[in-house]
């Protein structure tokens, strides 16, 4: 299945697109476009998020970030991935206001990424190692504290 979002991910955008190759679509294929490019890979049957007017937009109905509205689909169960969801939705928000500590520390590394990497899909590729690690100590850590 093809997903499409806006170019230059980073917080939100790149978490999500972890979390549907891990969880939800393995063999997912990326594009990466303006807004307009992003409705018209919709219209064409991708699936939009983070973008105005798509299926999984910046903020739903609810409130939810992409990554929260996905995770309530497909694991509402986990809590190690609703702590995931929630942080990312944190480290999107306004500095200092994080409800979780580890919000601040995901957004500092995060927000560099397209500076670092060569395109979108590097990111993608780069970033599954620090999700994947975050994702795993926030299971340990919701674990203890039930």
């Amino acid at each position: 299945m093809v997903w499409a979002t806006r170019r230059k991910i980073r917080i939100s955008r790149a978490a999500t697109a972890w979390f549907i190759r891990r969880f939800v679509d393995p063999r997912a294929v990326f594009f990466f476009g303006s807004d307009e490019e992003v409705l018209a890979q919709e219209a064409q049957g991708a699936i939009g998020f983070h973008c105005p007017g798509t299926r999984y937009p910046k903020k739903d109905e609810n409130g939810l970030i992409p990554i929260e509205a996905l995770v309530n689909e497909h694991h509402p169960g986990d809590a190690g991935l609703v702590r995931l969801a929630r942080t990312v939705r944190d480290a999107d928000g306004p500095a200092g206001r994080e409800e979780f500590p580890e919000a601040a520390g995901l957004r500092l590394i995060t927000v560099s990424f397209p500076e670092i990497c060569d395109d979108d899909q590097e990111i993608v590729n780069r970033s599954t190692f620090l999700y994947d690690s975050f994702y795993e100590a926030l299971k340990k850590l919701t674990a203890t504290r039930g």
